[in-house]
């Protein structure tokens, strides 16, 4: 009877995480797994418009797939969407660990850090659409950088920074690298203040220098956050679409060079054709696990994995 009553008020009181999780499932059924069941859907019939006339639906299987894949516009996409998130990233995440091990490290005693924090963050919290319009105003051929430039004698007549495609990309991975190198110094830093500081005192008692300490304990320890932030990191450019669209009027010029895969199905949602909207949707979707897959493989596993391995080994040892 006992047991009864026990597993009866286990249940009574299980019930409440249900409840409070009722919200977020309810939620994501309506927005989220809705939409994808139905974008799959979509993506197997031809449904578009050809001026005042509607074709379709139409169910063509995989047509729409194979147009795609075939037509080489996909794959161009694709690199100008890696090459730019690879730029905009590099810097990104070298200067957020560097930041995050100075305000992270107590013996430095920087003064200022709040301000100098809250300033670093500050970009992030600036809509990417107003930030691309002042880097337009910034680098266009009338604008400030190149009156600076001119007058400096740097060059004879302004450069139009919009019609190389170096410049066009550099500028985009610029300015992704500007909003959220900030977002990712705080994330690093939150990982390197929970390691345990009895690692580094134990390190520093034997003779390990600041680059071994970093190299040895706190990189690997912040594995999972790392994980974190070069998967979200990645998805976020995968999505890139508000900073070319503005700087390129929704072209990707100069010859596409900046076009992302993401203005690409923009294109199509703009001229109805949502068969070919729908099958980008769902070949994105797939790109975006994979490659999240390859980087997690890539990383490794979590902290606790590689410093448990070397710990089982050591116990085999001992017993041996």
């Amino acid at each position: 009877m006992n047991k009864k009553k026990k597993r009866a008020g286990t249940a009574r009181y299980n019930k409440w995480g249900y409840i409070f999780l009722l919200p977020f499932v309810i939620v994501y059924v309506i927005f989220q797994l809705i939409p994808l069941i139905d974008t799959i859907y979509n993506s197997f019939f031809e449904n578009y418009r050809s001026g005042l006339k509607q074709i379709g639906p139409n169910f063509v299987g995989l047509a729409n797939y194979a147009k795609l894949i075939t037509t080489g516009d996909l794959p161009t996409y694709f690199a100008n969407t890696m090459i730019m998130w690879v730029l905009g990233f590099i810097p990104q995440i070298v200067l957020s660990l560097i930041l995050a091990y100075w305000f992270s490290d107590p013996s430095l005693r920087l003064k200022g850090q709040r301000f100098f924090k809250t300033v670093i963050y500050l970009p992030n919290l600036i809509m990417a659409a107003a930030f691309a319009m002042l880097f337009f105003t910034l680098f266009s051929d009338s604008g400030p950088i190149n009156s600076i430039l001119v007058g400096a004698g740097i060059f004879s007549q302004p450069y139009s920074f919009f019609s190389h495609v170096g410049s066009t990309r550099g500028l985009v991975a610029f300015m992704n690298f500007i909003m959220w190198f900030g977002n990712t110094t705080i994330l690093l830093m939150a990982g390197m203040m929970g390691i345990d500081t009895s690692l580094y005192e134990a390190a520093q008692v034997d003779g390990a220098t600041s680059s071994q300490v970093f190299w040895k304990i706190t990189l690997p320890l912040l594995k999972p956050i790392l994980l974190y932030v070069m998967i979200t990191s990645l998805i976020g450019g995968l999505q890139m679409f508000d900073v070319p669209q503005i700087l390129t009027g929704g072209t990707g010029d100069p010859n596409r060079a900046s076009m992302t895969m993401i203005m690409y199905l923009n294109n199509h949602l703009y001229s109805k054709n949502y068969g070919m909207a729908g099958a980008l949707s769902v070949i994105l979707f797939i790109i975006t696990g994979l490659l999240s897959l390859l980087v997690y493989r890539m990383v490794g596993g979590t902290a606790d994995d590689s410093y448990g391995k070397p710990a089982k080994r050591s116990r085999k040892a001992e017993r041996r």
